[in-house]
């Protein structure tokens, strides 16, 4: 594999990847409140709880984009 398909590669899934976490993210802005209570009900959670937990994983998978997708395509443009 060539250092501009990797390259190539990396770029195509950071850019998948922050597509999916930006509409996670405005779609928990918009329906936070129906999405926190289906939730809840489902695993007998607080709501706030619920919320709680999504923040941390949207947080979580931005660190997961930065390390895994965006800096091999970051090192590999530097190189």
């Amino acid at each position: 594999m060539t250092q501009d398909t990797l390259s190539a590669f990396f770029g195509w899934l950071t850019v998948l990847h922050l597509g999916l976490f930006t509409l996670s993210a405005v779609l928990m802005l918009l329906m936070q409140d129906w999405a926190a209570s289906l939730h809840a009900r489902m695993f007998g959670l607080a709501p706030a709880d619920v919320s709680l937990t999504i923040y941390r994983w949207l947080g979580t998978y931005k660190i997961l984009i930065l390390t895994t997708a965006l800096g091999p395509w970051a090192a590999l443009q530097l190189i």
